[in-house]
């Protein structure tokens, strides 16, 4: 049975300009619902825009996966007037109908996890004809006419003996090929739902849900920590192992300057069975060549999504998050740094990742600040 995910993006955003690639927790918003789609159970993963820059976005990023295809939208299934149908037939008529079950992702939902997809999916497996995801509300509702609808007010239940109702929180729809062709509408035939936690509720259509769903999920990133023995330290470059500076003439970038201490606290770390790694956003010869000289072989240049690349890394290594330390400094490591077991910022990262970082250290970057958070490591791993 082939499963396809599809992702509908569009360019234009009213509320929120550029909400599909604005950054939340230092990744662009599409990326959440993208990296769940590919750990999941689909087949295939389909990001449908007509922005060009997210297409080259997912080439570069995402060539650790080879489930994603982006697909340039054609401008009439784009406008302000085209429903999510219209661009959802589009490219199924391209492709022929070549799937089984076609599952419609949104790409405004963050909360979305690979096991929500597979439940959905799993829905059509048992015999469905669709399915899509809900979250169970215990709010009472009313109508206009000042008439309640889902509880008698005159016996107001507890909370806890209230069912309450299933709401739509419009993260996943699955349907089968054959109900798809049928009614040419995203569910139909024998519908079934299944919940989503009640976080993945929140819609994002302002500035003042951005910041709510925001914090959410970094609070959600974070509860998921647990304390383990440290196998792995992750590095950030710039304003880590550096100041944050570089020197550049009419050819190119020239220097950057590092302190030695650190890399003397790297190879400590690593005589105690500690991995380093590195993870920069820089595509940057002069940061290759001082890895090699400090013999870490893992090193990932040019890395603009480092959450998604950290997570396949630890699938494909059979490496538990919760043993990962990570030392960053700006706000393309905030997602990264909510979720490893132990987070570290140098005294001179920016607010946004001081605020979230489980550790601050004294030294600042380029100054002591590696070595600093490997004193820490060592002394943390005894107990261990």
């Amino acid at each position: 049975m082939k499963a396809i995910g599809f992702i509908p993006l569009r360019k234009g955003s009213k509320g929120i300009p550029g909400k599909n690639k604005r950054k939340m927790l230092g990744r662009p918003l599409f990326c959440w619902v993208l990296t769940e789609a590919i750990f999941s159970k689909l087949d295939e993963v389909i990001v449908f825009t007509d922005d060009t820059e997210i297409i080259e976005f997912i080439e570069n990023q995402f060539k650790w996966s080879s489930k994603v295809k982006a697909v340039l939208r054609p401008e009439n299934t784009a406008n302000d007037t085209a429903s999510t149908e219209i661009a959802m037939l589009d490219y199924c008529e391209s492709v022929e109908y070549n799937f089984n079950v076609f599952c419609l992702l949104q790409a405004t939902s963050p909360f979305t996890k690979a096991e929500h997809i597979n439940e959905g999916l799993l829905k059509i497996e048992e015999g469905a004809d669709s399915s899509l995801s809900v979250v169970k509300t215990h709010r009472f509702i009313w109508n206009n006419n000042g008439e309640s609808i889902n509880y008698d007010y005159k016996n107001r239940p507890r909370r806890q003996d209230f069912e309450g109702l299933l709401v739509e929180n419009g993260a996943v729809y699955c349907t089968t090929k054959k109900a798809l062709q049928t009614s040419r509408n995203r569910i139909s035939g024998v519908i079934v739902p299944f919940e989503m936690p009640e976080i993945s509720y929140t819609e994002i259509d302002t500035e003042a849900d951005w910041n709510i769903v925001e914090n959410l999920l970094a609070t959600n990133l974070q509860q998921q920590k647990k304390n383990t023995k440290i196998t792995h330290l992750v590095l950030d470059v710039d304003g880590v192992f550096t100041d944050g500076k570089v020197l550049f003439s009419e050819n190119g970038e020239l220097a950057k300057s590092f302190d030695m201490r650190d890399g003397m606290g790297l190879e400590i770390l690593r005589q105690f069975d500690v991995k380093v790694m590195v993870m920069t956003s820089e595509n940057s010869a002069l940061v290759a060549a001082r890895m090699k000289k400090l013999k870490i072989d893992t090193v990932f240049l040019g890395a603009k999504d480092k959450f998604g690349l950290l997570q396949d890394y630890c699938l494909k290594n059979d490496v538990e998050i919760n043993s990962l330390a990570y030392v960053g400094d700006d706000v393309n490591d905030l997602a990264n740094m909510c979720r490893v077991g132990w987070s570290f910022a140098p005294a001179n990262a920016m607010d946004e990742i001081k605020r979230i970082a489980d550790v601050n250290l004294a030294k600042k970057s380029g100054e002591g600040a590696i070595r600093e958070a490997a004193q820490f490591i060592k002394k943390y791993n005894t107990r261990f």
